[in-house]
């Protein structure tokens, strides 16, 4: 049991060297992580079609994208007050 303790505290250490190895590209300004499904660009077409009252499967289908990430880019136009309350 000994061994595979050791085996696991050695691939720990492994993965803690390198997420730091990895680390300064962020200082560079490298984007970590996911990429985005719907860019900006992409994001205020689909919130200026909500505030038109476009269903949202209609446009989830559209652009690619679930249901809930228009859903969340509704949200947030509502938030800043880009998007009525009623759409």
């Amino acid at each position: 049991m000994s061994v595979i303790n050791a085996v696991a505290e050695f691939e720990r250490d492994l993965l803690i060297a390198r997420t730091h190895t990895g680390l300064p590209g962020k200082e560079q300004g490298k984007v970590l992580g996911r990429p985005r499904s719907l860019m900006a660009a992409r994001k205020q077409v689909v919130r200026e079609k909500v505030g038109e009252g476009a269903p949202v499967s209609e446009l989830s289908s559209e652009h690619g994208v679930s249901r809930q990430t228009i859903q969340r880019a509704r949200d947030e136009a509502r938030e800043t007050n880009a998007v009525p309350p009623g759409a």
